[in-house]
């Protein structure tokens, strides 16, 4: 939720300039007929569904992209309701006949989601858009090709009864982000060839689409007609082993703030935290932040996690708790209030996603879409 005026404990402020920038490159990226969907799940990667979206298609993209329905209802309800917007984890019971009255484009990996979606398209009285999904070796949702052939056969039945309309044909990275993978070749080829026996049997697709970010920045040849990029959206390199972001030409989108609570002066040998597993060496000054777990601040990067606070970065001191996490000032006073940046782009030699996804052994993905709901989002540039 954007605001004005950011209460003083903590914000997340978001580029929507740089998020558009962002688009920019990666649209530039791509041959000029192929188009791009902007990945908004999970709100946006924690960084606010709607106005990311809207930003996105300022930028060029045409297509908005999101894991469930609700999320995809969320945008019609939010007004976007020109943009094509689809959708890809779909449970039993879930609302299909929603989906079709919002003209949604919705994922089928298998023949249950093929009944469910045929049986709401009856009930509302006009067909469904459907892009059918191959599972071409991540392993996860998406159709095997042993079961390719009687999907794609009932989906062209349901389709020349007017139940549904087949929009695309479609499938995952397992590897991407990690150039050269030797998975990445083998699944390029079989999407190849689960496309052309749709495509064989009669399935004429509006968009064929492998590509997430790292595919969008390193794989031109997995491009199609649709790339989907995500987390390169918002700034974030997918991995190191692509590029750092200024490598990329993309500039992070978060950076999360917080003031400073408490500054106090402790002798040496005073234990800091929960279990003490920071123990003050010497007389020292000490820093309350107050972010902890609750706010997305992983416990992982206890001891570890980098802050900048003045014109220093400082570590985390002991754990990370609940709600707040102490760092030691070195003897430095500043003043109760003084900003603390946890991370941002770098520019002011502040950390970024990527130093707490390395504090915390996890990826940066992890760390922008974790940050919690009472966080309030600062949209920037709307």
């Amino acid at each position: 939720m954007s605001q004005t005026q950011p209460p003083p404990r903590a914000r997340a402020e978001i580029d929507l300039g740089a998020l558009r920038a962002n688009v920019r490159t990666l649209r530039a990226r791509v041959a000029p007929h192929v188009q791009v969907m902007a990945v908004v799940k999970a709100d946006a990667y924690g960084h606010g569904a709607v106005p990311c979206a809207r930003a996105a298609l300022q930028a060029g993209a045409t297509w908005l992209g999101t894991a469930t329905p609700h999320e995809a209802l969320a945008l019609r309800a939010a007004g976007l309701t020109e943009a094509r917007i689809m959708c890809w984890l779909w449970t039993p019971g879930d609302p299909w006949d929603q989906g079709i009255e919002a003209g949604l484009d919705m994922s089928v990996s298998g023949m249950w989601a093929l009944t469910e979606v045929t049986r709401a398209a009856q009930a509302v009285g006009r067909p469904a858009r459907i892009q059918l999904k191959a599972d071409t070796g991540l392993g996860r949702n998406g159709c095997q090709p042993a079961d390719w052939p009687e999907l794609v056969s009932e989906a062209l039945k349901a389709e020349a009864q007017g139940l549904v309309k087949i929009t695309g044909l479609w499938s995952h990275f397992a590897c991407a982000d990690e150039p050269g993978h030797p998975s990445i070749a083998p699944q390029l080829d079989v999407f190849r060839s689960m496309l052309d026996f749709a495509e064989k049997a009669g399935v004429e697709p509006e968009v064929r689409h492998l590509a997430n970010s790292p595919a969008t920045l390193t794989l031109p040849e997995s491009h199609f007609d649709l790339v989907r990029p995500g987390i390169a959206m918002y700034g974030v390199s997918p991995d190191p082993a692509v590029g750092t972001s200024a490598e990329l030409g993309l500039r992070p989108v978060m950076s999360l703030k917080a003031s400073v609570a408490l500054v106090k002066q402790v002798p040496g040998g005073h234990g800091v935290s929960y279990g003490h597993h920071y123990v003050t060496p010497g007389e020292t000054t000490l820093g309350l932040i107050p972010l902890g777990y609750a706010d997305g601040i992983p416990r992982h990067a206890s001891g570890r996690g980098p802050v900048l606070v003045g014109d220093r970065v400082r570590t985390v001191a002991g754990r990370v708790a609940m709600d707040q996490f102490v760092v030691d000032l070195e003897g430095d006073t500043p003043e109760p209030g003084t900003e603390a940046v946890l991370f941002g782009p770098g520019d002011r030699g502040e950390p970024t996603a990527q130093d707490w996804a390395e504090a915390a052994d996890t990826i940066a993905y992890e760390i922008v879409t974790r940050i919690g709901a009472r966080v309030p989002r600062v949209h920037l540039g709307e």
